[in-house]
């Protein structure tokens, strides 16, 4: 079945709605683009090589998204929906906000694939003129942001001290999670990243006021 859509010019043009099996291929292609971005990094992965990992000629690929930088911006965009999702869902409960990164943590544990592609593209992002610089700008700030606004509103309803700075301790906790992260990344079966982050946690909880 058609849906429509209008250009600028406010015709209306028929859009087609993806097929399941269009669907299907399109996640394998992003699943297979992670691994060599993860592998190789943004600048130096081949969409070629992403095409034959998933069994399709260039022009299959191509089919499906038409550059690499096509390719990079899909992955970038369920990943903002998924961090979109964590930061709503516990925006008014600071102390939920902070177990469900542990939680987020421990999720991201088993899939050291996904964490490492994003944490190169992160890198890389800081190069001039990358495609991908200003999303991973807006999702600091937006992160930042966000977990500054549920120490505010902790703060409003007297569940911490007022003297408690939001944004400093939402910088505090993202470089927390940052760092831990990079260590788990080098030596993922000696560094325990999930421990880390709890035992962190459970420490600011603390020193809150909060339950540990």
């Amino acid at each position: 079945m058609a849906e429509s859509s209008k250009t600028e010019t406010g015709e209306t043009q028929p859009r087609r709605r993806r097929s399941r099996k269009g669907e299907e291929r399109r996640k394998e292609i992003l699943a297979a683009a992670m691994r060599r971005f993860a592998e190789d990094g943004y600048q130096n992965a081949a969409i070629g090589d992403i095409a034959r990992d998933v069994g399709l000629s260039l022009p299959g690929l191509l089919h499906h998204f038409p550059t690499k930088v096509d390719l990079l911006l899909a992955i970038l965009a369920k990943r903002d929906l998924d961090s979109a999702d964590f930061i709503g869902h516990y925006r008014y409960d600071l102390s939920a906000l902070l177990k469900g990164m542990v939680e987020v943590f421990r999720r991201n544990a088993g899939m050291i694939e996904v964490v490492r592609a994003f944490a190169i593209l992160n890198a890389e992002s800081l190069m001039k003129d990358h495609p991908a610089k200003a999303w991973f700008l807006g999702r600091a700030v937006e992160m930042q942001n966000g977990i500054a606004a549920t120490f505010e509103r902790a703060i409003a309803d007297g569940s911490i001290d007022n003297k408690t700075d939001s944004r400093a301790m939402a910088a505090e906790l993202i470089a927390v999670m940052d760092g831990l992260q990079m260590l788990w990344l080098r030596d993922p079966d000696r560094f325990d990243m999930v421990g880390g982050l709890e035992a962190y946690v459970g420490r600011l909880l603390a020193s809150l006021g909060l339950e540990g």
